[in-house]
């Protein structure tokens, strides 16, 4: 069965907190695109609460059947912060984005199951706060072909709703466009049907 070319991620990012035991947990679910801005991200959020004692989170890029992830428990006991937070990322199925759980220790020993519980419903909090958009993985093409083709070139991108990124002339044009995935197929059948054209990557 071929993966969908559509996934679900944010829009944009969204805070939430609880208390357990007078512990304090702050909740941050934020939009990332590639592991650099995973890293600025944390770098920022631990520089505005560099007194906290925990900054346990979890991130997953791209598409959900083909994706990364990653986990991190930042001292707290193996398991007991970096799964559940993730757990919520993959129960909502949701992707492009990180959660991070910043945690004040409030004096009160929680044990792992009330650590789990803590970061699990901090997590649960700061997504219900999100408003979830859907996104489409999309495929880069270039196309090359005399001018006497532009208008046929054309009307074939258009129809199969490409987005233009750029277009030369030099001997032949040249136009480059993205298109949905699950289109790529059918429009470089199409293009080829015409004739001089030459498609690439």
């Amino acid at each position: 069965m071929e993966a969908s070319d559509t996934y679900l991620s944010i829009a944009s990012e969204s805070q939430s907190s609880i208390r357990e035991k007078a512990s304090k947990f702050l909740a941050f679910a934020s939009p990332v695109r590639n592991e650099e801005e995973v890293k600025v991200y944390l770098e920022k959020l631990k520089k505005d609460h560099f007194n906290a004692n925990h900054h346990c989170y979890a991130y997953r890029l791209g598409h959900p059947d083909a994706g990364v992830y990653r986990i991190n428990d930042d001292g707290e006991p193996s398991g007991s912060a970096g799964r559940p937070i993730y757990g919520q990322l993959l129960s909502r199925n949701l992707s492009d984005l990180i959660v991070v759980v910043v945690r004040y220790f409030g004096g009160t020993k929680l044990g792992v199951p009330g650590l789990i519980h803590a970061y699990k419903s901090a997590a649960s909090d700061s997504l219900d706060h999100s408003r979830i958009i859907t996104k489409v993985i999309t495929s880069q093409l270039c196309v090359r072909f005399p001018v006497l083709q532009m208008n046929d070139v054309m009307r074939i991108l258009k129809q199969e709703e490409a987005d233009i990124l750029s277009q030369e002339y030099e001997l032949n044009y040249k136009i480059c466009f993205s298109i949905r995935k699950s289109k790529s197929a059918l429009i470089k059948t199409r293009l080829l049907s015409l004739t001089n054209i030459y498609i690439y990557e």
